[in-house]
């Protein structure tokens, strides 16, 4: 671990956690989790000391929270905020980037990955192919370990599918909700809670992707893996799936609160191993990406492209 972190650390005592973002109430929920001994599920280990404001000022979700979460992390939690990136770098060991906006991401992780700290990156880990690619190409050139995921992927009973406990998964389908953010590819808003809990169970493969609405004419996107196996992403009120397996049936994508996520994060930032590979989340782009493509052109099937196109999709609201 020290060898991992730097001189900075030692081992068995607390890592100095930093944040960057302050426009989501991951923020504080994380943090109340890892700073506060008596909190339920707390998480221990490390120690949020340090944030980085962040705000979009184009998304008002974003804007209107910056300092209102701000005031919390440094009024209940002692949290320092730091006017600049490089600077909270020198003061922390690992880095939460929690920006809600998914656009400034990498430019906001390359002085995390100069300064080598290790990163978790909030979903979606950027909005699009192109520069979720170039995060882990320099993640990879500075040696420092990345990790992005929802927090749906950690829940008990998609974990224990992911697991093995039905077998292969020949069938899968995810609910959630969808709401469109116009700065963002639909499914990258919120959609991809439910389609990070569809490729947790069925894995990578996806060959092509299909965008539809479901009968009362919500989002429906239908992908198909390798071998013919099935999986579907359906916009819902809920959070909820089912998958088939060559042992059963079960229930599958639930949210299981924050608590999962926040121990896996302090697991990677203990161990510098990703729990989510950097395949299985470009995948997950490349997803939404083709979703959006099979949108633009009625419906029809899109392959799933891993390269990113020579220019970016231009994004345009809903």
């Amino acid at each position: 671990m020290a060898g991992l972190l730097g001189c900075a650390t030692l081992r068995g005592a607390d890592l100095r956690i930093g944040i960057i973002g302050c426009d989501t109430s991951h923020v504080t929920a994380f943090t109340e989790t890892i700073n506060n001994p008596q909190a339920p599920g707390h998480v221990s280990g490390g120690k949020v000391v340090a944030a980085y404001k962040g705000g979009s000022p184009d998304i008002p979700s974003s804007i209107e929270h910056v300092e209102g979460y701000s005031k919390t992390l440094q009024e209940k939690y002692g949290v320092r905020i730091y006017d600049r990136i490089e600077e909270l770098c020198q003061n922390v060991d690992v880095v939460l980037l929690e920006s809600v906006d998914g656009r400034p991401h990498l430019e906001q992780v390359r002085p995390v990955l100069k300064a080598r700290k290790p990163v978790y990156i909030d979903k979606p880990i950027a909005t699009s192919l192109r520069d979720a690619r170039e995060i882990f190409r320099l993640a990879r050139k500075a040696k420092v370990p990345v990790f992005s995921s929802s927090g749906l992927r950690f829940a008990k009973n998609t974990q224990a599918v992911r697991n093995g406990l039905i077998g292969r998964v020949e069938y899968a389908e995810t609910y959630g909700p969808c709401s469109i953010e116009p700065h963002h590819p639909d499914l990258f808003w919120y959609g991809i809670h439910g389609v990070e809990s569809l490729f947790t169970v069925m894995g990578t493969g996806c060959q092509t992707v299909q965008r539809g609405t479901t009968t009362n004419g919500l989002i429906e996107v239908v992908g198909t893996w390798r071998g013919g196996r099935k999986g579907i992403y359906r916009e819902d009120k809920s959070f909820r799936g089912l998958a088939r397996g060559e042992k059963g049936e079960m229930a599958v994508g639930s949210f299981d609160g924050y608590q999962p996520l926040v121990a896996a994060i302090m697991k990677f930032f203990q161990t510098g191993v990703a729990p989510v590979s950097p395949k299985e989340t470009l995948e997950i782009i490349a997803f939404m990406e083709a979703a959006d493509q099979s949108k633009r052109q009625d419906g029809a099937p899109v392959k799933i492209r891993l390269r990113p196109p020579a220019t970016p999709a231009r994004i345009s609201p809903k």
